[in-house]
């Protein structure tokens, strides 16, 4: 596996899988049909540093994506938030955990002091455990905060790590 700066001609292989994760609606607060192109600019555009983008590949084929920005701007600019996706078929071997790895990593070397994310849905068991392994603690449950297409009203994890 091989974690490396995004590049525009990714988001062909990124929107494959992009596509039908956010259309699901299980995981990702964004509106099934959110444009292509605003999606674009979220997890490849460019960006001015402290902020980037990056994907993981597995034998030459893109299977996840990350990206990193500021939670806040301002005074709040020293904390990072970031968001991450991989390809449902490559699920279960290490990909999320590469990436959730280089993630910390980079805001590390940034200059972010902590990250934190706002909005880790409680259904998606799979990503609380990853990001508690990972040294992050659950803040706060947000009670019947996203809206589950089968689940109904289910919380979201506020979710917080120094680096």
């Amino acid at each position: 596996m091989r974690i490396r700066d995004s590049r525009p001609d990714d988001w062909p292989a990124v929107w494959a899988f992009a596509k039908p994760v956010i259309e699901s609606g299980e995981h990702f607060v964004w509106e099934p049909g959110t444009p292509e192109d605003l999606l674009r600019e979220h997890w490849i555009g460019e960006r001015e540093a402290p902020s980037s983008s990056f994907v993981a590949e597995v034998d030459g084929r893109v299977c996840g994506v990350a990206e990193i920005h500021p939670n806040q701007k301002g005074r709040g600019s020293h904390i990072a938030n970031a968001g991450f996706m991989v390809d449902p078929e490559a699920r279960g071997k290490g990909i999320g955990r590469a990436l959730g790895e280089a993630a910390i990593a980079r805001a590390k070397a940034d200059g972010f002091t902590a990250m934190q994310f706002n909005a880790v849905v409680a259904t998606n068991t799979a990503a609380v455990a990853l990001w508690h392994s990972l040294g992050f603690r659950t803040l706060a449950l947000l009670p019947a905060t996203f809206r589950h297409p089968t689940e109904g009203l289910v919380d979201m994890h506020l979710m917080f790590r120094e680096l």
